[in-house]
């Protein structure tokens, strides 16, 4: 089945009426085409298919100019201050956002409507031979990263939420990379690295497959059908006698679609600087002139910082100055 524009917007403006993407019959306000191109099933739970379109809608709704993404995004109730329950009222919203009469609020909708089923159809084959990620069979849809270095010990709570990208999907392949710094001889052993799943699934093996890099696999609770989404959470813990470079990044080995980073350094001995790395060659992240846009800390001496859309094979997350380097590296 080829989605056509016509049909999408027709049921993007099906959608935003009463509490848009908040009503409790969404399951039974999602038509084919929407289905479609949101990778959502009719037999999906309510929130995950919630999920899964406010989702799409949000990152369609970043290429739009922006008065017609304010005014899409209150028409669906996206976001906080535009939850009304009606959708007169969030159209009253949108023309005193953008300093129009409703009739103009109205029309900027219906054109921001329009536009978001352009982004949305944009380049797309038949959706039913849209081809699987070769080799991985599943993407990560988010992954959520809070990274402790003020403890004994760095750790790093990892929270993952997969999507499979073929049936029958029963296990995923990991791996993180703990970086030696260059006065460090000999290469890492697999006991200076602890993981442990928290929940999403069992870990079957460990295995070196490089100097510096563990791959693990995670037998999943239950073969994943394409498309259905599951979550993993686990904490790596690096040993207490192990030192480790300044720097944590993702370098993902398929698609990742967002990636959400804290850190907490210690209050007592915060680093000098901070770096954003964006898009980095894994052989630039300890590059003796660091790039990147410097980083503040807050009261509680963290950072966060988000990536959306990462290559595959290119380095996101952040890289420190301290007066002792310690650091970590991830997938």
């Amino acid at each position: 089945m080829r989605v056509r524009v016509e049909l999408l917007v027709e049921e993007l403006k099906a959608l935003r009426k009463g509490r848009g993407i908040l009503a409790s019959s969404i399951t039974g306000r999602v038509g084919p085409a929407l289905r479609a191109v949101t990778g959502t099933h009719p037999d999906d739970a309510a929130a995950d298919m919630r999920r899964k379109i406010g989702g799409n809608l949000l990152r369609w709704a970043e290429e739009l100019p922006e008065d017609l993404r304010i005014a899409v995004l209150a028409a669906f109730a996206l976001g906080e201050d535009v939850r009304l329950p009606y959708y007169k009222d969030r159209v009253h919203l949108v023309a005193q956002k953008l300093g129009r009469d409703e009739r103009t609020a109205r029309r900027r909708i219906d054109e921001g409507i329009e536009r978001l089923a352009e982004v949305a159809t944009a380049g797309t084959a038949d959706v039913e031979d849209r081809p699987v990620e070769p080799g991985a069979g599943w993407h990560t849809e988010f992954l959520q990263v809070s990274l402790a270095l003020d403890q004994p010990t760095p750790e790093a709570f990892e929270l993952r939420r997969i999507v499979a990208d073929r049936d029958r999907l029963e296990f995923v392949d990991l791996a993180m990379t703990l970086t030696s710094p260059p006065s460090r001889n000999g290469t890492v052993r697999t006991d200076e690295l602890e993981i442990d799943v928290f929940h999403g699934g069992r870990l079957t093996r460990m295995q070196m497959e490089s100097a510096e890099r563990y791959g693990f696999r995670l037998q999943l609770p239950k073969p994943l059908r394409r498309d259905e989404s599951h979550q993993i959470g686990l904490r790596a813990r690096v040993r207490p006698d192990r030192t480790m470079s300044p720097h944590y990044v993702c370098v993902p080995r398929n698609r990742c679609v967002e990636f959400d980073l804290r850190v907490r350094f210690n209050v007592d001995s915060p680093p000098d600087k901070v770096w954003r790395l964006n898009n980095t060659f894994s052989r630039d992240i300890d590059d003796p002139a660091p790039a990147g846009d410097l980083l503040p800390l807050d009261g509680a001496g963290e950072i966060h910082t988000r990536f959306h859309e990462l290559t595959p094979g290119l380095a996101y997350g952040i890289r420190w100055q301290a007066s002792q380097a310690t650091g970590t590296g991830a997938p």
